[in-house]
């Protein structure tokens, strides 16, 4: 039988910020009890950070948490810090939003003493580790992360674990028309075919003949190449720095799971089948790809 025991130093990027405690005082909660530390806080004395890496919240996902939350409560309490005479999410909008529609009057919270960049980093770890942002909010996050505290993308890579070139991948994202990054937080047009239509003569009109016949992203970069002079050969090194394949599916393929799991991934296909190599620089990263072949919840 196969021996489950914990895997040391895995899957702690957002706990290396929040630190343990907070996870066992929301078990306690949990159960019941009081824990010291979690205390219930009006609702209109908390508020969201301005800074918060998602702006867009699914509706009917909220309208199902917040049935739930009116039954049950709120079960893993918030994290806030001191505002002036209030406080401000850390960690935990969704929650609150969810908790105002419930009609709820107090939350439980968990009070830490955070700085700005701790909160920015906090805030982004959240929700790109439960996959709630789109490709634009993450890139701009990134971006803030990058100007405002100093960070490079070496640093934004071993902070959320993933692979400097799905940073680089998703800042360029922001080169392109505003029109365009709209139709992504829409989710009209995927990251895929975003970055497809980079550096193309016409985006907004690629974009939109993506969009009205419904094509796929290998044949998105086949228009945006056949658009573009000087197209690259098979043999040349595609954007995450490996020698493409003379089956160009196969590069679309790689790069279409490098920007899902933020790593690099290789495709070698033959005949008789072929095998799929994921790049991780830390155990972090393996833990996540780990967590997402296996189903569980990051």
């Amino acid at each position: 039988m196969t021996d489950r025991r914990p895997r040391p130093g895995l899957g702690r990027g957002l706990n290396a910020l929040l630190g343990d405690f907070a996870r066992d005082e929301a078990e306690t909660a949990v159960e019941g009890h009081s824990a010291a530390g979690v205390r219930m806080i009006p609702i209109s004395s908390i508020a969201p950070h301005p800074g918060q890496p998602r702006r867009h919240f699914d509706d009917t996902a909220l309208s199902e948490l917040a049935a739930s939350i009116a039954e049950r409560g709120v079960i893993q309490p918030i994290i806030v810090r001191p505002h002036g005479h209030d406080y401000q999410i850390v960690a935990g909008e969704r929650r609150w939003r969810a908790a105002q529609r419930a009609q709820l009057h107090e939350v439980p919270v968990v009070v830490r003493d955070y700085s700005d960049s701790d909160t920015l980093q906090i805030a982004l770890l959240e929700n790109i580790q439960r996959q709630d942002l789109n490709a634009i909010e993450e890139a701009q996050a990134y971006r803030r992360l990058a100007e405002e505290f100093g960070h490079t993308q070496d640093a934004l890579a071993r902070i959320v674990h993933k692979s400097r070139s799905h940073i680089a991948n998703l800042l360029r994202l922001l080169d392109l028309p505003a029109e365009i990054q709209s139709l992504v937080v829409d989710g009209k047009l995927s990251m895929g075919h975003a970055r497809a239509i980079i550096g193309a003569p016409d985006p907004i009109a690629l974009a939109n003949e993506v969009i009205e016949k419904g094509l796929s992203v290998r044949q998105t970069e086949r228009l945006a190449s056949a658009a573009k002079p000087g197209t690259p050969r098979a043999g040349n090194r595609d954007p995450n720095g490996y020698r493409a394949d003379s089956d160009a599916d196969i590069v679309a393929l790689q790069r279409q799971l490098s920007d899902l799991l933020g790593l690099n991934v290789r495709i070698a296909h033959g005949e008789r089948g072929g095998s799929i190599t994921l790049d991780y620089s830390t155990l972090d990263q393996l833990d996540m790809v780990c967590q997402r072949l296996s189903g569980e919840r990051i």
